[in-house]
């Protein structure tokens, strides 16, 4: 007969540890899902994994149990439940029940008892229990039938696993534990007796009775003397260790059968908590709320699509959809906002195997000439009368540029709506925001048409539903005068790309490697042996046990060699400096001076970064595939991959960076008078500080001071406590504190700026930079002090930083018109935060550093003068 299988959960060590082992989680309005999160993939994993037939969970009370009644110190150390996992509990116990898992807790009894009493009674009418817990206590009810398993560690343990454990058979586990004690629950346990002499005296002995009887028999007197007079004490441990497996429960087994979920309960709790990859498990199982009504029509004949070209210039909207393989554009959708959406393939396939591989409609495609069909489209996507959306409008501007169609009229982005309206998620893919705005779930599993026609829907659906939201918002201004017209600009950036010297970097590649080598030789001499310098497990042990320097930190698999451990202990020892300069190295070599020429579009012969938009919380663009943004613009080896970077033949490379951007916004937006007087005197901004913060004349300011003072201007900027600013600056807390103050001596309108920016920012729930772009900060209301702080830095940096975003892209807006307007042949190929990059033909370079200077320092009216500096180069390093 086949035993029936039983899993019994401890509902609260499974929360404990899922909060634990995933710190730092939250949904985008800040409501803490990392216990939530962790609990569910735990629980999921037995259901999916186990083939477990029954399944129960066990709650702990917050009521005092018989161990607290007999020992008031039972547990008393243990903290209070941390209050954003108090947040977390009551969705917990929700999903438990929409789950469909039977679940009991019982007012003065822990979850290890109600767990032991089921599993002995389940046991003996015949099935295979299992305990999920991390608690060693239980392993005391081990048996040929009841075994425990460990989810972090992924380990059950049956009767010989306990053996080889606690050395003894698993009934007299709670006589060792009776003797040392457990430093977790705070019981006694014995003075002086640790976890191998107390499983020494129970293989000795059987049982603690039989220890305290045979006293006389112990040879070591400190020992036969701590058992004489705690006799008592482990006694009671024993008792306070000793799991019950006798309570009154009664039990209906059937209540305890594993059954299906309530999926429409859980995709909505699922929504509410922001677990897209948990909703997509569930996707072929949650029916959708919404349906959005179109039918696809395959456009098949010339005179079809003349006529659809026709509609939707009457109706003056549409959204569309376009879809590529490799760069080709093989099928475009257009849907004109109800009815019908038309699906236009342009891909040509000979044989139906083809077709099977590419899902492509091939037996469509020898109707329509593709180039006739290009010239058709040509003259709906360059028509600005007629509005287009787009879920991310800016590829879709790439692709059709590629093929000379420029896209006009672009009207609206979910995508870019989305980012306004949360800036604080995640991601803003079409299947999260159509399930949070519409309700709609996508099945990527239907034909290509129906998927391309899909998408083009949910870009209209989408725009008719956030347009309404951007406007109620006050975010249509930074929406329609930055991020929408952005698009056009970037778009270009990434088709004009930035030229390499493969030349330079190939030669960089070969005497780095050397380098690293030399260091790598020197870092085995000082070691006194070869070892793996990419394994921490090795650095370590050269570090710690081999060289005996003092460890900064314990992980989970050891004592930590990151990089913060490493700076700290260069300070004492070469070999820790050493790694350093090698880990750097190495990571320059492998991102940049190996991986770029492998990124060069053999086309263009150029390097094509993306731009985004919606990543950033703050607004700034970020560079992806490859990210250039990050390429150090400090040290010799930063220098020289820049170096690589050059224009074209008969082209020099145009760098125009905004001068201490931040700081003038403060100026601005502080309206703080030694500020606002230091930028229009256009004075050393970091040396008047110094002057300010150590009272000495600007004359007698050093470098040094110069360089504190610096870091104090910017670490006003980004909020930085005390403490961190001492770290920056190597010198006490109350030194840092001291410079702090002094600077606001001098500048009370930002001290006063900073205390009304956070006051507004705790009022509102959000902060707003100079064009209105908004970011929630539900960290300022977190109930934890530490992650306060962290939103107070976040409400203080946000609108200065956000706004230096603002009006970067609002030069590169004015910039690009005013190419388009002189015909020039000048290419914006990068932005890097604060600065801009152009190709410019060499007869042309005067007249852009005039319209650029211009364009970037008059962009907006302010209270002190924006700086621009400009740099010329035939390469980028020779542009600073």
């Amino acid at each position: 007969m086949t035993q029936k299988s039983l899993y019994l959960i401890d509902g609260n060590s499974y929360i404990y540890r899922a909060y634990h082992a995933i710190p730092r989680l939250t949904t985008s309005k800040g409501f803490p899902t990392n216990a939530i999160y962790g609990f569910t993939n735990m629980l999921l994993k037995i259901v999916r994994e186990k083939e477990t037939e029954y399944l129960a969970i066990a709650f702990d009370t917050a009521a005092p149990t018989e161990r607290h009644r007999i020992f008031e110190q039972y547990k008393l150390q243990r903290p209070g439940m941390p209050d954003d996992l108090f947040q977390q509990m009551q969705y917990i116990k929700r999903l438990v029940s929409t789950f469909n898992v039977y679940s009991i807790e019982i007012e003065g009894c822990e979850a290890d008892d109600i767990l032991a009493t089921i599993a002995l009674k389940t046991a003996s009418e015949g099935f295979d229990v299992t305990i999920v817990t991390g608690d060693k206590d239980i392993m005391q009810v081990v048996s040929p039938h009841i075994r425990i398993y460990d989810p972090m560690k992924d380990k059950v343990y049956g009767e010989k696993d306990v053996v080889e454990r606690f050395g003894v058979e698993p009934k007299k586990v709670v006589e060792v534990m009776g003797l040392m004690g457990d430093k977790i629950d705070n019981i006694p346990g014995i003075p002086g007796i640790g976890e191998k002499t107390a499983i020494n005296l129970i293989k000795e002995f059987g049982s603690i009775e039989n220890v305290l009887s045979n006293i006389e028999k112990i040879t070591k007197p400190k020992l036969r003397e701590n058992l004489q007079n705690n006799a008592e004490l482990a006694i009671l441990s024993k008792r306070l260790a000793t799991i019950d497996t006798a309570l009154p429960i009664d039990i209906n087994l059937e209540n305890l059968r594993l059954r299906e979920p309530d999926n429409t309960k859980l995709f909505d709790i699922f929504r509410e908590l922001e677990f897209t990859s948990l909703i997509k498990a569930l996707c072929n199982r949650v029916s959708h709320s919404e349906s959005l009504q179109y039918t696809v029509h395959t456009i098949q004949h010339i005179d079809e699509l003349l006529d659809v070209m026709n509609k939707l210039k009457q109706k003056k909207e549409m959204a569309f959809d376009i879809k590529t393989v490799s760069s080709e554009i093989t099928e475009i959708s257009l849907f004109p906002g109800s009815g019908r959406c038309f699906y236009i393939p342009l891909s040509f396939h000979e044989d139906r195997e083809s077709y099977k591989e590419s899902k492509i409609a091939a037996e469509q495609q020898s109707k329509i000439a593709k180039q006739k069909v290009k010239a058709m489209l040509r003259d709906i996507f360059v028509d600005e009368e007629i509005k287009k959306y787009s879920y991310n409008i800016k590829d879709e501007v790439v692709t059709m540029k590629k093929e000379g169609i420029e896209i006009k009229g672009i009207a609206f982005d979910p995508m870019i709506a989305s980012y306004l309206l949360n800036p604080n998620r995640a991601s803003h893919r079409l299947d999260e925001i159509a399930l949070d705005y519409l309700n709609y779930m996508i099945q990527r599993d239907r034909e290509i048409e129906h998927s391309s026609c899909e998408d083009a829907v949910l870009s209209y659906r989408l725009t008719k539903e956030l347009s309404p939201m951007i406007k109620e918002r006050g975010l249509d201004r930074i929406f329609s005068e930055v991020e929408i017209p952005l698009v056009s600009v970037l778009a270009d950036i990434e088709l004009n790309g930035f030229k390499i010297d493969t030349d330079i970097l190939s030669k960089l590649s070969t005497e780095i490697g050397d380098y690293m080598e030399r260091i790598m030789h020197r870092v085995y001499e000082t070691a006194g042996c070869e070892f793996n310098i990419n394994s921490p497990k090795q650095l370590s042990d050269i570090l710690f046990n081999k060289l005996g320097l003092k460890p900064v930190k314990k992980t989970k698999t050891g004592y930590s060699t990151d990089m913060e451990v490493l700076e700290e202990l260069a300070v004492y020892h070469p070999l820790p400096h050493d790694i350093l300069e090698y880990r750097t190295l190495s990571k320059l070599k492998s991102t940049y001076i190996d991986a770029l020429p492998k990124l060069i579009n053999p086309e263009t012969e150029r390097i094509h970064t993306s731009l985004n938009q919606t990543v950033t919380a703050t607004g700034r663009l970020s560079s992806s595939e490859p990210n250039l943004q990050n390429i150090p613009i400090k040290g010799a080896w930063g220098e020289r991959i820049r170096r690589a970077f050059i224009a074209d033949k008969g082209c020099l490379l145009l760098s125009a960076d905004y001068s201490q951007i931040e700081l003038r916004i403060l100026a601005h937006l502080s309206d703080d008078e030694a500020l606002i007087h230091a930028f229009r005197e256009d004075v050393d901004i970091h040396l008047k500080t110094a002057s300010e913060i150590f009272g000495v004349p600007e004359e007698s300011v050093t470098p040094e001071m110069r360089r504190k003072a610096k870091v104090v201007n910017f670490g006003i900027i980004y909020g930085m406590s005390p403490y961190g600013l001492s770290i920056e600056l190597d010198v006490t807390p109350e030194e840092a504190k001291k410079y702090i103050d002094l600077y606001f001596e001098t500048h009370k309108g930002v001290r006063d700026f900073i205390a009304k920016t956070i006051a507004e920012a705790k009022d509102r729930g959000f902060i707003t930079t100079i064009l209105g772009r908004q970011r929630p900060i539900p960290e300022l209301n977190n109930p934890n002090a530490s992650i306060r702080s962290h939103g107070e830095r976040l409400a203080i940096n946000t609108p200065i930083q956000g706004s230096a975003a603002d009006i970067i892209k609002m030069a590169m807006i004015n910039i690009y018109k005013r190419l388009g307007e002189y015909y020039s042949k000048t290419k914006m190929i990068l932005q890097v935060h604060d600065e801009l990059i152009f190709e410019v033909p060499e007869m042309e370079i005067d007249e852009m550093k005039y319209l650029i200077k211009r364009e970037m320092e008059f962009v907006v009216d302010f209270l002190v003068p924006l700086k621009v500096d400009i740099g010329i180069g035939k390469n980028w390093a020779e542009t600073h």
